[in-house]
Parts: structure tokens; C-alpha cells; sequence
């Protein structure tokens, strides 16, 4: 192998460490960049994952190093971020919006519904044994998204008379739609905890994009004709927005006994 090849790559590292910061455990992933010139780290706030970037002639001991110095910092820019909402048995996850509680129905047939509780409460209900919740609930919500946007999008491309390739759902952590020139529409799953209101204008804005590939003037006037309300949704995802990343997400740090 070249010895240039070599300064960017090291087969036997691992691609994660773990580091130890007020008796909480934190998983980092490490990643070598043949322009960084430094180790850095950052947190991705849609994942909460850490990432230690190295330099091609770091060393991982000198990373590992760096990271358990920075176990403060780490665990302060994660503390500033919502709390993970996992999806376990009594937690709150919205659906379009409206608040609702996972409750594990170990015996009861099926995979995942909703269902009035008392008081008016909302329930997702999960079936099956207790280590499937995590899995049911995201398809569940992965299945709504998708009949949601389908529908939302196919009622926009007859409204403008474009068509539609197809539509694809995703767990998008850098932008909540997109639009192919080849007429695939993608999003993220994501938009169906959010209001109905910003689902639908996430579809209008991306089929407007079959009419306009860009962000001019004629585009936004074809949005305000889909999309009425569009202005509201927009700023109910400025506020709002990174929030729904923190739906079934683990906790980022494991407590030692």
C-alpha cells in the first residue's frame, strides 16, 4: 500500500471510542479527513452523535486523548439539546401535532395503532414483546408519513398538472424535502409529528418544484397558491423544527451503576 495511503487510514482503528465524564459514559465516532489539520470536535444536533475528526498524521491515542479532555464540553452541548424522546413504553410522541402515548400492548394481535384513552388522552398502542416497541412505532410513523405525503403531494402535482415519479420517505436529518429533476419528491418521516399544516406546505413547496427549480419570485407565488398558510408552517419549523429529531433517539449518555 502507499505510504500516502497509510497517513490517511488506519485498518485496525475503530470507528467509535467511549469516554467517561461525571460517571456518564459518551459515545464519539472518530473519522480521519486528509485536509483537517487538527482534532476537532462537533455534535450533530439531528442525531446527537459526537464526531472526532482526526488529521492524517494523528494517532488514535492522541484522539482518544482529546476527546476525554473535552468530556465537559461534550456533555454541555449535549445537555443543551432537547432530551431524546425514545420510543418506549409511556413515552409522549406527537402525531400530526397532537400529543400521544406510547402504551405497550404485550398481548393484544397486531403491530401498532392509536386509540382514545381516558380524558381524552391519545394513545399509540404497540403489540408484541417489549424490545419490538422501538421498531413499531417507527414503522407506524414511517407508514402515516408516507400515506400522508402521498396523498398531500398528489393533490398539489393535480392542482398545478405535473407528475409525480414518486414519492420517497426518509429520515432526512439536513432538510425536510427535496425535489429530483427526474420528478422523485423525497422527505422526512419526520413531518408527520408535525402539525398537519407543515406537512402539507412541505409537500406544496417540493412540488413546486416540478414547475420551478428554484427559490424565485414565481416559485414562492405557486407555493402561496397550493399553500395559503405557508408562512405559519414555515415558522412553526424555524421554532420548532429541530425538536422532532429527538424522537426515538437513545439517550446520549449511559449512567455507570
Amino acid at each position: 500500500m502507499p505510504q500516502r495511503t497509510l497517513l490517511y487510514r488506519g485498518p485496525s482503528e475503530p470507528q467509535a471510542i467511549q469516554i467517561v465524564f461525571d460517571r456518564s459514559i459518551y459515545l464519539v465516532r472518530v473519522r480521519r479527513h486528509r485536509q483537517a489539520r487538527r482534532y476537532t470536535l462537533r455534535i450533530q444536533p439531528a442525531t446527537r452523535e459526537v464526531v472526532l475528526t482526526i488529521p492524517p498524521r494523528g494517532t488514535f491515542k492522541e484522539a482518544r486523548d482529546f476527546a476525554q479532555k473535552h468530556g465537559a464540553w461534550i456533555a454541555a452541548r449535549l445537555g443543551r439539546l432537547p432530551c431524546a424522546a425514545p420510543f418506549a413504553d409511556g413515552i409522549m410522541v406527537p402525531l400530526r401535532g397532537v400529543p400521544h402515548r406510547i402504551v405497550h400492548r404485550r398481548f393484544m394481535r397486531g403491530t401498532a395503532w392509536t386509540e382514545a384513552g381516558t380524558a381524552g388522552e391519545r394513545l399509540l398502542c404497540v403489540a408484541g414483546n417489549a424490545p419490538h416497541i422501538d421498531r413499531r412505532v417507527a414503522d407506524f410513523l414511517r407508514r402515516e408519513a408516507k400515506r400522508d405525503l402521498d396523498a398531500a403531494s398528489l393533490r398539489f402535482a393535480t392542482e398545478l398538472g405535473v407528475e409525480i415519479k414518486r414519492v420517497a420517505v426518509r429520515d432526512q436529518s439536513s432538510r425536510w424535502g427535496s425535489c429530483s429533476s427526474t420528478g422523485v419528491l423525497s422527505f422526512s418521516w419526520r413531518l408527520i409529528l408535525a402539525p398537519s399544516m407543515v406537512l402539507s406546505y412541505l409537500a406544496a413547496h417540493e412540488v413546486a418544484h416540478l414547475v420551478e427549480m428554484n427559490h424565485s419570485a414565481r416559485f414562492w407565488r405557486l407555493v402561496q397558491k397550493l399553500c395559503p398558510d405557508h408562512e405559519r408552517a414555515k415558522i412553526w419549523l424555524d421554532v420548532h423544527g429541530a425538536d422532532l429529531h429527538r424522537y426515538g433517539l437513545p439517550d446520549a449518555a449511559r449512567q455507570l451503576p
